[in-house]
């Protein structure tokens, strides 16, 4: 078989496989959400780097000494087939927080991290709250942060009986704490800094 080295030769309304993810040998940032190919957007604008930076920094700060680990992408998560309605999913969360060191490989997270932080752009905000939200959910990612630039704003999702409630709309003057590092304080003064 003539391997895949252009997303151009693939029929994005296809399903496809993680074999066949793992297959690709393009450039381009893809994530694989229920067998489907998902583009990623064109490398992020200065302000989503920003805000990804100083959670993540925060997040690494705290864990120093700690089980838990964090990354940032591109980092590969595979998430079960079992929880995604049979389907293969692979994303690349901007932000995820793994406590379970046995879920990590060379190819990234094989399993659902305890923690996920999306931070929106115009191209995928659609996806990020929807598809991905459910996927996250169905996987049993403990907590999902929806981070919107624009806004200023951090919604904070805690899962509890295997699905998602709302814990806070956290903006401006606002310090908050992720669910499963308790004693990690961010300041979202500091966050959407200009």
């Amino acid at each position: 078989m003539k391997p895949i080295t252009d997303i151009s030769q693939l029929d994005l309304t296809k399903s496809y496989t993680i074999a066949d993810y793992l297959s690709w040998q393009f450039e381009e940032m893809v994530e694989l959400i229920k067998g489907k190919i998902y583009k990623m957007s064109p490398a992020p604008v200065s302000k989503h780097q920003k805000i990804s930076a100083a959670i993540s920094s925060e997040i690494f700060q705290f864990l120093k000494k700690k089980p838990c680990s964090v990354y940032f992408a591109p980092f590969d998560v595979y998430l079960p087939i079992e929880k995604t309605s049979g389907k293969p999913t692979v994303v690349q969360p901007d932000i995820c927080v793994i406590c379970d060191v046995s879920k990590i490989d060379n190819k990234g997270c094989i399993g659902a991290p305890d923690m996920i932080v999306e931070i929106l752009s115009p191209s995928t905000t659609h996806k990020d709250v929807n598809e991905k939200f459910e996927v996250y959910e169905a996987s049993g990612v403990t907590e999902y942060w929806i981070v919107s630039p624009g806004d200023k704003l951090v919604d904070v999702f805690l899962l509890e009986n295997d699905k998602y409630q709302l814990k806070g709309k956290f903006t401006l003057g606002d310090k908050i704490s992720p669910y499963i590092l308790p004693g990690l304080v961010i300041d979202l003064d500091e966050v959407f800094e200009d």
